[in-house]
Parts: C-alpha cells; structure tokens; sequence
C-alpha cells in the first residue's frame, strides 16, 4: 500500500531509495517518491518509513506460517524470489535488520512492535495488526520490544552507527539505478529529444506513442505529414508512400479530409492507472509462487502505473502479457479514436502524475506535453485531476486542500499554456472531481490484502493506521469521520464548478473548452445494473483508485456524455480503414 503513499507527491529520489531498499527486503516491492523522512542514518523515521517496515515484516511471519519454516528462512526466500538486480541488496539489508527482526518475532511481537522495536517507527499508538490478547496498550507492547533489543548488546551494536542506507554494500548500486530515472516527467531514452521513445517503459511508449525514428526530430507521433510522406512514415502511423496510379501520397489518399486528432491527458494517478499488484501483499499467494515479481523491473520503471492499459490512453488490446499482475477488460479514448480513423495510430500521450494537483500541473508537468503548434494534428485533451486538490495526508487536512481561488488560478495558467501549445481545432475537456465517499463505503468493512491469511486488517483499520502515522493519501475521504468526508466532497464540488465556470465562460482561438461531470459515479451505478458492486472497481490494495474493470466504464461514460451533449466531440469514421489494413496490416503495431 506504501507504494501509493510515496508515488503522490513530488518526486525525492532520497526518499525513493530508502523506500527501495525497504521494500526489497520485502519481495521486490517498491516505492517512490516522497519529501516525507529523510535517508541520512537508520534513525531517521516516518510513517512512510514504518508503513513499509510493518508490511515486510508481516509477509515474513505470514509465510513463515504457512510454510512452517523459520522467519529467517523465509526473510531468504523473499531475497531469493526477487530479480538478480535486487536480490543482492536486500541480502545486505538482511544482514542488518534480519537478526532483530528475527529475535522479536520469535518472542511474539506484532509486525508493528517489531517495527517499533528497530526504531522504524517512532509513533507506539499507530498499529496496524491487531495487539496481543493479554491486555497490552500499542504503546506497552511497542516499549516491550525497544527494550527487548536495547537489552541484547548484539542486536544493540548491529543497529548502532550505521551508514547512510544508500551506503550499504550492493544497496548503493540499487539507489544508483534509480537515480537514473526517478522524478522524471519526460521519455528517459529520447536521443532527439521531440518528446517520444522507442522504449517503452521510463515513460517512454507506453505513454506516449512510440517514436519510429529516435534520430530525427522531426519524426514524431502525431505530426503533419512531412511531404505527405511520400518518402517516409514521418508520423509513425506507418501509412507512406505513392500511389503508382494516381500519383497521389498514400497519406493523402487514406487519411487526407478525414477526421485527424490525438489524445492527450494531463491527469493524476488515477489517469495514470496506477496498480499495484494484490498477490505481491498476499502471503499465501507468494508462498506458493516463486514468480510472483518476475515482472518487478518494468513495473517499477513505470512507476506502478499502468497507462497501457488506461481509459485515456490504454493500446494493448488486452492484460494478458501481464497476467496474473493485472486482469480486466481493456477500452480506452485513444482506442475509439484510433478504431474511428486509423490514421491517428500511435497519436496519444498519457501526461499524468501520481500526486498531480493543479498547481503542480501547471507549476511543470504540462510541459512534458510534446505538440507544437503549427506542425502537428488536433488534439483531444483531457483535464483530469480528479483528487489531489482535496486529498492529503495532514492532521488538519482541510486547511491544506486547493482552495477556488488556487484552482481557478492554476487551470486559467494551464489554459493560457494550451492555447501557447496546442494547434487550432483542438478540444479540452475539464473533468470534474471525484465524490470520494464510495471509498469508505465500499471499503471499510472489507479485508485488505495483507490481512488475508488471517482476516485481521480491514481497510478501517488500515485508514486509521494512516491516519495516526499522518501519512493517508486521502485524510478527508479515508477517514471514519462522515462530517469529515463530506466537508472533503464539498470541497471537491466546489472546485469542480470552478472548471465548470471556466469552461462556460472562457473562449479561446486553438482550442474550445469543455466541462464533463466525473465520470465515476455513473461508472458504477452501471456496473450496479449488472449485478456488480462498487468494492469490485477499486483498486484492492490502495482501496482509492479505479481498477482494470472500471476503465472501459469510464470510457463509456465520456463517450454517452459526448454523444448526448456535444456530439462535435466524437471521432467520425475513416471510410478507408479497411484499406488501410489490407495494405499496411498493423501498421508498426506499439
């Protein structure tokens, strides 16, 4: 669940190293990018720090109980299942923590106390697992085990005077690789620098469409036909060339007078589709599967999201490359434009951020955004912050929301960049807020992934857990609280007619804009009518985002509201789509 806390806010890669290396220990799981504690000794704490200690430490004891083995043998095998390039520094953590670790949960300590007891969590009354049946208080049975430890010179001495983590044997070489590409908005391998890749991961194709020459600027996804691409495929749809009998570009001919545009989202995690895994939290399931993180490396160089597989800019025509790491059917806005008119093939870019919040978007992450203005096609752009504005993790989190004021300002300041960027007739469509109340709805009384072997966390514990440690995605809607998650949805109303105004009273020459309700809401109250039930489109182990099974929903509703309200808005289709498969098959493919 961690991964989620630390991928959304603004990137510290020195905090995204000691999440790494955390969670190496626990079988490859990783997590990102917050300015929440800091890395320079082992005594340095926070709750995303304990967070991450606590889930390690309870898949160790989950799997040492099901496998009847000892928690050391079982701490090795989590090392062992993990890709080559982590297996050797989690040994070396291993060697630091292992034999406290070991020592506590012998003795009975909860993962918490446990935790506690190596000075990875400095707040006793925060537990996440249920407290011993003896009566003990969390802050009784926390002391416990600090003094277990203090009291053992061996145990004592290990833990003391350690180097920066990142200065530990083999653990420097992992922080060293993240270092390479954490708190990056732009393609890392992009040799001409126009804004797209040929590698997929490292927000390369898998994010915006693949680039079919990395060496030439002015070959890109999405651009105007160079010389109507007589000669070559100068916008990677792969449809170039001359017709011998008339002449004529097969550019011209195929997609000449026909309804051009990509697809573009500047959004948050939720656009992103971030995902994480729920077997890699599930003991019985990783006991059982020596594999289940073969995929760990590309999954974490596109930081737990999944844009692939998105409702904006989802290509891949199902999940099964990654199965049994994410299930679901698969639509997209991208997919509907591109099946309207195959020209548009490869013209998406997904520009969403975990964390993002309309101050950060127009503070940066718009500039990632590659269009330029007099070269290349329309576009299709989704305003999709749908969370952050209200979500935080402060005790007073109210006073800590994005309020009308700051929202108008940063997407007026978005506004006026679009128009800088984007070419004429393009549409933007600003998509209101979530009502995030589903998420204590439909998932406080359910059990959490990591709580499975034994049925003893369910996700209101694990929000008050958060809560205590300060460090919730979401204080004001995950919160037992109902006065709090309505002031929380009332703010997000609020702000949600700020871009409901802006749209209705704002004109610009490039582009016209749009107000689309969030779509979440009838998303679900459709899934209703078909005997589903709303836990079933939330992410299981971040119980926050919009699953695999919601994303073609979402679709569906923003393509019922276009064609109800603003019909302009739907792609029309290229009656040459079949031609163009006969001669140019799957046209490069992604």
């Amino acid at each position: 669940f961690f991964f989620f806390f630390f991928f959304r806010t603004k990137t510290s890669v020195r905090t995204m190293k000691l999440l790494l290396v955390l969670l190496l220990a626990a079988a490859g799981l990783f997590g990102g990018c917050h300015a929440w504690f800091s890395l320079d000794s082992p005594e340095a704490t926070s709750g995303t720090t304990c967070i991450g200690c606590t889930l390690i430490v309870s898949l160790a004891e989950q799997m040492a109980s099901i496998d009847n083995k000892t928690v050391d043998k079982e701490l090795e095998k989590i090392c062992d299942i993990l890709p080559a390039k982590f297996a050797g520094a989690c040994r070396s953590l291993l060697t630091v923590f292992g034999p406290a670790i070991i020592s506590l949960l012998e003795k009975k300590y909860t993962p918490d106390a446990v935790c506690a007891g190596i000075e990875l969590c400095s707040n006793p009354q925060c537990h996440l697992f249920p407290l011993p049946s003896s009566g003990v208080s969390a802050v009784q049975h926390a002391a416990a085990a600090r003094a277990a430890v203090q009291n053992n010179p061996s145990l004592r001495l290990r833990l003391r005077g350690l180097p920066s983590i990142c200065n530990l044997p083999v653990v420097k070489e992992v922080c060293d690789w993240i270092n390479n590409f954490a708190g990056k908005h732009d393609p890392l391998d992009d040799i001409d620098h126009d804004g797209f890749s040929p590698v997929h991961t490292l927000r390369g194709a898998d994010w915006r469409g693949k680039d079919c020459d990395d060496f030439d600027v002015t070959i890109r996804p999405g651009r105007l036909p160079l010389d109507d691409d007589t000669q070559a495929d100068s916008n990677c749809n792969a449809i170039y060339g001359v017709d011998p009998a008339s002449g004529k570009s097969y550019e011209e001919i195929l997609c000449g007078n026909t309804d051009q545009r990509g697809v573009v989202v500047l959004g948050d995690s939720a656009s992103a589709h971030f995902h994480i895994p729920p077997q890699y939290m599930e003991a019985l399931y990783i006991a059982a599967h020596n594999d289940t993180y073969k995929n760990i490396v590309e999954i974490l160089e596109n930081e737990f999201d999944w844009p692939m597989y998105s409702a904006t800019s989802a290509f891949l025509p199902n999940t099964t490359a990654f199965s049994p790491d994410i299930l679901g059917p698969v639509n997209s806005t991208y997919q509907v434009f591109n099946a309207a008119n195959l020209c548009n093939h490869r013209d998406y870019q997904n520009i969403a951020v975990n964390g993002a919040r309309a101050g950060s978007m127009n503070d940066s992450i718009q500039s990632s955004m590659s269009r330029v203005q007099l070269e290349d096609k329309p576009v299709f752009l989704m305003y999709a912050l749908i969370g952050n504005d209200v979500c935080n993790g402060h005790n007073d989190t109210l006073a800590h929301m994005t309020t009308p004021a700051e929202m108008r300002a940063d997407a007026m300041a978005t506004l006026q960049f679009l128009e800088s960027k984007l070419p004429a007739n393009s549409s933007v469509v600003f998509m209101g807020l979530a009502d995030g109340r589903i998420l204590f709805d439909a998932m406080h009384a359910r059990i959490h992934p990591i709580g499975q072997y034994r049925q003893d966390v369910s996700y209101e514990a694990l929000y008050d857990y958060l809560n205590c440690l300060s460090v919730s995605p979401c204080r004001g809607w995950l919160n037992t609280d109902p006065v709090l998650r309505n002031l929380t949805t009332q703010r997000a109303q609020n702000l949600s007619q700020v871009l409901e105004d802006l749209a209705a009273n704002q004109t610009f020459k490039n582009f016209k804009l749009y107000y689309l309700p969030n779509p979440l809401k009838d998303a679900i109250a459709q899934w209703e009518k078909q005997g589903g039930q709303a836990w079933q489109l939330i992410e299981p182990v971040d119980g926050f985002h919009p699953n695999q099974y919601a994303q073609p929903l979402i679709v569906a509703e923003v393509f019922k509201w276009a064609a109800q309200n603003h019909p302009e808005l739907l792609p029309t289709v290229n009656p040459n789509n079949d031609l163009i498969r006969k001669m140019f098959g799957d046209q490069g493919g992604y």
